[in-house]
């Protein structure tokens, strides 16, 4: 079966130029590009057929083979034929047909996305839990109001570079290989701009600061991120805006330490509530007053919970606990009356007074003997 004229594939005449030729290529591809037809046997030949096509008019030397001797100038071990090059060029299409992908620059008016910003910002456990509308100054890039973005002075605009046609990449032929690079005239923007806006140089932005606010939400932990949309860098030449993002970090509290959505400290007792048993009553971060039950002989180290009196889920209903852990203190500066009292109570007291301490050192005794 014989091959259609490349240039009915394309469906261009002889004299097209190189800004025509592609851009008829990139109208077709997307028409019957693979992965918009999966499993269409005739959208892939087709596509196969358009690449092919595309491969030979692009490149200079080829082109000018093929005008002089059609299909025949390929034949005979010429060197390109449907399948070849045609893997190699996905990429190419895919980033023609689709633009800026994972962060590559897109070359379309020489418009650029604007930088991504960090704001750190500090806030207390309480302002954590109960939450806080903050306002921000942030040091920006902002689009200039003198040229509307475009970088060029008012009255004039952007021209399409002519060193590159306004692709923003030049190619270089050596035989049959082509080496691809950016421009160095637009520097891969496809513009030149000749008559440069005053206010921001050329660039279509200039640094101010900005105002903003901000809406910390119950229930933030350290380290939680906050993604304000569109109010990062202005776009260069007019190009989108990137986003703020804010990292936040919890000031220690002087006597809350939080894992998770719990609240835990420490309360000191004397050593005579922790014998007899009593009540302690602690402050919450919600403002109320809780009271907790001392068990009789509570020893150091044990703790109580009061259920709901911690830190907010973000973004949910549940509420963690506070978990209370208790100190026993042993008195100091006793005086002559309290030390007697004590050692009254020490020649009274019996095993069953001290249980660890004489578990302890009766297993002490059994293990290294005497």
């Amino acid at each position: 079966m014989s091959k259609r004229d490349y240039y009915e594939v394309l469906g261009v005449s002889r004299t097209v130029t190189e800004v025509e030729l592609k851009i008829a290529f990139r109208k077709s591809a997307m028409q019957c590009h693979p992965d918009r037809h999966p499993g269409d046997k005739q959208a892939e030949a087709r596509f196969k057929e358009l690449n092919e096509a595309y491969q030979c008019l692009c490149d200079q030397q080829k082109r000018a083979a093929y005008d002089r001797f059609g299909h025949a100038a390929f034949e005979q071990g010429g060197g390109f034929g449907a399948g070849e090059g045609f893997g190699a060029s996905m990429a190419d299409i895919f980033e023609d047909l689709f633009g800026d992908v994972m962060g590559r620059r897109s070359r379309s008016g020489g418009r650029e996305r604007g930088s991504d910003l960090r704001y750190n910002m500090e806030i207390t456990l309480d302002e954590a839990y109960h939450g806080k509308a903050a306002s921000l100054k942030i040091p920006t890039s902002a689009t200039c109001e003198a040229c509307s973005g475009t970088g060029a002075k008012k009255g004039s605009k952007p021209k399409t570079c002519t060193t590159c046609n306004g692709m923003g990449r030049v190619r270089a032929q050596q035989g049959f290989f082509a080496i691809e690079r950016t421009c160095p005239t637009c520097q891969g923007r496809g513009e030149t701009i000749e008559n440069p806006c005053p206010a921001c140089a050329g660039a279509g932005r200039k640094t101010i600061e900005r105002s903003l606010s901000v809406n910390v939400p119950p229930g933030v932990e350290d380290g939680t991120r906050i993604r304000l949309a569109g109010e990062g860098e202005a776009g260069l030449r007019g190009g989108p805006s990137g986003d703020l993002y804010i990292f936040l970090s919890v000031k220690p509290h002087p006597f809350f330490q939080r894992d998770g959505a719990d609240l835990y400290c420490r309360v000191p007792i004397s050593m005579v509530r922790a014998a007899l048993g009593g009540e302690i009553t602690v402050h919450a971060l919600d403002g109320s007053e809780v009271t907790l039950k001392i068990p009789e002989g509570a020893q150091s180290g044990r703790q109580l919970k009061a259920k709901g009196k911690g830190m907010p889920v973000l973004r949910g209903r549940d509420q963690g606990d506070l978990h209370v852990q208790i100190s026993v203190e042993t008195p100091q500066k006793l005086t002559k009356r309290q030390k007697e009292l004590l050692a009254e109570f020490e020649e009274e007291s019996s095993h069953d007074t001290h249980p660890e301490e004489t578990g302890f050192f009766a297993r002490m005794k059994d293990l290294f003997g005497g």
